[in-house]
């Protein structure tokens, strides 16, 4: 069986206050691309991950990578002892903001709950996507749409954007999401407003992981001088910054040139 576990991206990002959880109640509009890492399993006597593909190292195969503590997260809720033999083809960038680990979580949750004949509704494999992350439930989804409080209380973004044609641009640094979020201003600039255009938004994270890797911002002034570029943005923590475009055409100049700076790019479309 096979899966698709389809990058993250944040079109917008707006922080509010920390909570005494430690994490911060944070406004977010989440979208998934037509791009990402593709997992498959079968049926063995017990869990084990192999890993291939450009980030594969990065990811780590180790009992504590999060397809292996999502698997074995639904077997405890399911009682059961079945294992599979999974692979997972890593192409999404680590530490990115794009939410590779969160979407390689959920698509073992996809894949395994098809393999072991459970044939549960996404709905009950919430409460497992929660435990795993913030990120994790709206990777299980795969829709658009506006995460409040972690960013895991979620509800349907009321504008499609399917088929929107998106370039992911990332210059070949790992950011790390806690060392941005303490670099955070604390100021407060407000919530999402879903009756103002994407482009009045904004990623409070910006400032922050600009200061611990600058060259965010050249990616940043890149993509947004290219023609037909209608909204560019970083997504989440960094260093993965994205644009879309009013067509194909414009998207896919833009990533030539991008690629010319020797930074990694996907050129690709909001499912």
């Amino acid at each position: 069986m096979i899966e698709t576990a389809s990058a993250k991206i944040n079109l917008a990002l707006h922080l509010r206050r920390r909570r005494p959880d430690g994490y911060h109640d944070l406004e977010t509009v989440f979208a998934f691309t037509d791009f990402g890492d593709t997992l498959t399993a079968e049926p063995a006597p017990v869990l084990s991950l192999t890993m291939a593909g450009e980030y594969a190292g990065p990811a780590g195969a180790g009992d504590d990578n999060l397809v292996l503590r999502a698997a074995r997260a639904l077997q405890m809720r399911a009682g059961i002892a079945a294992g599979a033999a999974i692979h997972l083809e890593k192409h999404i960038p680590v530490a990115a903001g794009l939410g590779g680990g969160s979407a390689d979580a959920a698509a073992a949750l996809r894949l395994l709950n098809r393999l072991w004949g459970l044939d549960w509704p996404l709905d009950a494999l919430l409460p497992i996507a929660a435990a795993l992350g913030a990120d994790v439930p709206a990777c299980l989804l795969q829709q658009t749409c506006l995460g409040l409080g972690r960013g895991d209380d979620l509800s349907p973004w009321p504008h499609s954007l399917a088929g929107a044609p998106l370039l992911l641009v990332n210059p070949r640094v790992a950011v790390a999401t806690g060392p941005v979020f303490a670099g955070w201003d604390r100021i407060d600039l407000g919530g999402i407003d879903a009756g103002l255009p994407l482009s009045a938004l904004r990623n409070d994270m910006t400032a922050a992981a600009i200061a611990i890797a600058p060259v965010i911002a050249d990616v940043l002034a890149l993509l947004a001088s290219t023609i037909g570029a209608v909204l560019v943005r970083m997504s989440g923590s960094g260093a993965t910054c994205l644009a879309l475009y009013a067509d194909t055409a414009s998207r896919d100049l833009a990533a030539g040139v991008a690629a010319n700076a020797g930074w990694w790019t996907a050129a690709t479309t909001i499912r």
